[in-house]
């Protein structure tokens, strides 16, 4: 939706700052584990805010209000454009591999699917993301990420993913993490371990 939603603004410049009420909130049925700051019902948010509450603060309701008003096509074409399936609308849920998702990173660290300056602000919020508990935590102190972490499932078969460029020494590289399990609140954890062990795999590349 990030993507869509830049690529949206080049084609219609300040569609980021339409404003969006949040008259009222928006069922999930879906618990959150990790939880962070939300947008408040009563209140007008742009679409930039909304983006940031999804992406710094992985704010579930930001990304339903974001749900509700995007353009599928375009969403849709953001696929199809970097040679992916589209979404199916009518499925409740849409497959991907940790390797076609990094495609996304992929495109945006390049700057090839979006213009370079909406590329590097997108970096820039990803950079910004407040979860540090999973691959973040398995990184020396002085690296830096352009991350995102979700979670979905049901409650009682959640999954957990992160992906990130990780900007450690003279080659920055993507890592994606998805898995899924029964209790939520390991998967940080052991996706801070893989972390850890893909950092000393790249350090030790010439």
């Amino acid at each position: 939706e990030l993507i869509a939603f830049y690529k949206l603004n080049e084609e219609k410049p300040g569609i980021l700052d339409k404003k969006i009420a949040y008259t009222s909130a928006i069922q999930n049925d879906r618990s959150t584990t990790f939880n962070s700051k939300h947008i408040e019902v009563g209140k007008s948010y742009t679409i930039r805010d909304l983006l940031f509450y999804m992406i710094v603060y992985s704010d579930n309701d930001a990304t339903m209000v974001l749900n509700s008003i995007i353009d599928k096509n375009i969403f849709s074409k953001v696929f199809s454009d970097i040679g992916m399936k589209e979404p199916d609308y009518s499925s409740s849920d849409y497959k991907i591999t940790p390797r076609a998702y990094s495609i996304f990173l992929k495109e945006l660290f390049n700057g090839s699917y979006l213009s370079f300056r909406s590329s590097e602000e997108c970096l820039k919020l990803l950079s910004e993301s407040e979860f540090k508990d999973g691959m973040l935590s398995g990184l020396p102190s002085n690296c830096s990420a352009a991350h995102k972490f979700g979670e979905g499932g049901t409650n009682n078969n959640p999954n957990f993913s992160e992906s990130a460029i990780i900007y450690c020494g003279k080659t920055p590289y993507i890592l994606t993490v998805m898995m899924k399990g029964n209790d939520m609140k390991k998967f940080p954890k052991v996706s801070s371990e893989i972390s850890k062990v893909a950092f000393d795999f790249m350090s030790k590349r010439t």
